[in-house]
């Protein structure tokens, strides 16, 4: 054990935020601290590291344990440049380092005993310098710098000029490269991009010390944490498992809360109907029953309600009016800002019924060309191009969409006026917005109220074109789930950029990758898009310079749509021919029967022999006629699935989302007859050899 905390309890005047917290954490291991926004998370962890008291309780560490701590706000403040700042975190080996260094000009000078003496302190020193990983600090800081999304230019960058999300990540990688026993990490993913993220995980995954994290990032937490600490109503609960073990767990565990609960309030109604009876009969033996059944009452546990599912935000996306088949169509957009461009010439189409997630790394132009086709900023080149009947409803960020000035039911009655005030009363509260919470002006809400505000003017709006940008950020994991259960049964179409990979994969059916000023199409989740990344951005590179080579654009080239997850399928049937030979070569040795032999001539016992023998070679027979057949048949799905792939890959395919869709489902189709095909394969296989 690394970490103990003990009945820890903490409120801020009458509010009780903690009550009665404990749990361990071992050595190596990696835990999560979840719960809803205002739980008590953040606390939590200030307490563990000292910056908060306790009202009661203790923290231990373990004897000589070495922690650190990344908060969610940094204060970070220097005149050193990026690059050197992360240099104070090795300190103690550039000292090290310095001294080796005058130890061996001090060699040159020295004889004899001194000279002995001198090298055995260097070897000593020496040795230690190489545990300490002393002749590769400076590229673990590179690796760690360039892991966390800077480049070498902004290695020069003085830390005073960052912004907070910059100085969020010099202070991540500070904290990486001292090396502690255990890391507490407050939200480390909030100003990561995607690549970042990726990289942080598998540097904690290999990580030999502890890790505690705070996080809303649920594929963060699945991929790393092996333990599941949570606070909720004040009460701490520890799971062990990742967070989707946590949440089917906690999902059971309501169900038997809510029972146990249903059933004890049953039968203490029951029991209070059968005192008022008792009392009724007036009766002095009656009365003494009712007064001991009162006493036992008295006496019950009460089994604490579990939360209200009500209480919960309450979204229904409904589109008012079906869109035509058509609903965008993207030709040649092409988007700079001071010379700087963020993409050139993507051409692409959306249908209706799609979900698509655009992803990329920060400073792509993701939420630039969400605005671009929702008319807020114009392109430098290029067209979009509504379908028919499509009608937008867009979710900002930002909260540009909201006026600060007016309160929550004014922003809902301006943008609705048919709507009377009970309706938006009834809309505001399935936000969770109730009595006076009405009246709140927009600027005093926190983010995540400003979010619920936005998705509650979104579901008025009947849309059904849903245009978000990061529409999860300052959503707790809850409302995140309720959003994503809303998106995938909504029958418009839907176009977001989100960082979230968890309700990437959860939601999208397509995503498109924006990179190196070009998109990648991928038709398939989240997982399925890590999946195919490595091959289908080198194709879609290598596309795009051959046909700037040729002097075309790449409009036609950005799109390389992948099928389904099941479309590059590893044949287990190898060298079938063979195996048929050799299963026919045994089969004959087992069962031989001479070309001289005549049953006439046999015994009844041999002619019956005979009979079973050739009615074993008949069967036998229709297994071999089976068998070939079944591998003809997996050769020509094989052969089709490999053309698939490659139409795909066509520049004037990519570009023909109808197209793609057909073969996907052919794909699909094929895929699972491929399946059944093996399945029987090996079955008469197996029968044969």
């Amino acid at each position: 054990m690394i970490l103990s905390c003990n009945n820890i309890s903490k409120a801020f005047g009458t509010d009780e935020i903690i009550n009665n917290c404990s749990f361990n954490i071992e050595n190596h291991e990696k835990a999560a601290i979840v719960g809803p926004n205002g739980a008590g998370k953040s606390t939590l962890l200030k307490i563990i590291v000292g910056e908060l008291s306790a009202d009661s309780g203790i923290v231990t560490f373990a004897k000589d344990t070495t922690y650190g701590y990344l908060a969610q706000h940094q204060n970070l403040s220097s005149d050193n440049t990026i690059y050197e700042e992360l240099l104070t975190v090795k300190q103690d080996i550039i000292d090290m380092e310095k001294r080796l260094r005058q130890m061996e000009d001090d060699m040159n000078n020295l004889t004899g005993d001194a000279l002995e003496t001198l090298l055995n302190q260097y070897t000593r020193l020496n040795h230690d310098f190489e545990l300490r990983n002393g002749y590769a600090y400076k590229s673990e800081i590179n690796g760690v710098l360039k892991g966390l999304g800077f480049t070498e230019e902004d290695f020069s960058l003085c830390v005073n000029t960052l912004s907070g999300g910059q100085k969020t990540r010099v202070a991540l990688g500070k904290l990486l490269l001292s090396n502690p026993d255990i890391i507490l990490l407050d939200e480390p993913t909030n100003h990561l991009d995607m690549e970042a993220i990726r990289w942080l995980e598998n540097y904690l995954l290999s990580y030999n010390g502890s890790v505690i994290i705070v996080a809303h990032d649920r594929y963060f937490l699945d991929k790393i944490v092996t333990k599941i600490i949570e606070i909720d109503r004040t009460k701490t609960t520890v799971f062990s498992g990742n967070y989707t073990a946590y949440a089917e767990k906690k999902k059971v565990l309501r169900n038997m809360q809510l029972k146990e609960y249903l059933n004890q309030q049953r039968n203490i109604k029951h029991q209070e109907a059968v005192i008022t009876k008792l009392k009724q009969f007036n009766r002095e033996k009656s009365i003494k029953r009712a007064e001991s059944r009162e006493k036992m009452l008295d006496k019950i546990e009460l089994v604490e309600k579990p939360e209200e599912l009500n209480d919960k935000m309450n979204i229904t996306l409904n589109p008012k009016v079906v869109s035509g088949n058509d609903v965008l169509h993207v030709e040649e957009l092409t988007k700079s800002f001071d010379g700087n461009t963020l993409f050139s010439n993507i051409s692409f189409d959306i249908k209706r019924g799609e979900r698509i997630a655009i992803i990329g790394n920060n400073g792509t132009g993701k939420t630039t060309m969400l605005k671009i086709i929702n008319g807020i900023i114009p392109a430098d080149h290029g067209t979009i191009t509504l379908g028919s009947k499509v009608t937008i409803g867009y979710y900002d960020q930002e909260q540009h969409v909201l006026d600060p000035d007016k309160t929550l039911f004014e922003e809902i009655q301006d943008a609705y006026p048919d709507l009377n005030n009970t309706q938006i009363r009834n809309t505001l509260a399935a936000f969770l917005f109730t009595n006076d919470d009405v009246f709140k002006y927009i600027r005093d809400l926190s983010g995540g109220e400003r979010g619920r505000v936005s998705l509650a003017k979104l579901m008025l709006s009947n849309a059904n074109f849903l245009i978000l940008d990061e529409p999860t950020n300052h959503l707790d994991m809850v409302s995140k789930e309720i959003l994503e259960n809303a998106l995938n049964n909504y029958t418009g179409t839907v176009l977001y950029v989100s960082h979230d990979r968890y309700f990437i994969n959860t939601t999208a059916t397509r995503i498109i990758e924006l990179t190196n000023k070009m998109t990648v199409n991928y038709i398939g989740n989240y997982d399925y898009y890590l999946e195919k990344k490595d091959i289908l951005t080198a194709a879609a590179l290598k596309d795009n310079q051959m046909n700037l080579t040729d002097g075309k654009t790449s409009a036609k080239s950005e799109g390389y749509i992948t099928n389904n997850k099941n479309d590059i399928i590893d044949n287990p049937v190898k060298d079938t021919a063979n195996l048929s030979q050799e299963t026919a070569s045994n089969s004959n040795t087992a069962f031989n029967t001479s070309s001289n032999y005549n049953p006439a001539n046999a015994s009844g016992s041999s002619k019956d022999e005979w009979k079973q023998s050739r009615e074993l070679q008949n069967k036998l027979k229709k297994m071999k006629n089976e068998l070939k057949k079944t591998e003809e048949r997996i050769s020509e799905i094989e052969d089709r699935l490999s053309a698939i792939d490659e139409e795909s890959a066509l520049p004037e395919v990519c570009s023909d989302t109808a197209r793609l869709l057909e073969l996907h489902k052919e794909h699909v189709s094929l895929s699972e007859e491929l399946e059944k095909l093996y399945e029987k394969w090996e079955e008469l296989s197996e029968q044969l050899g």
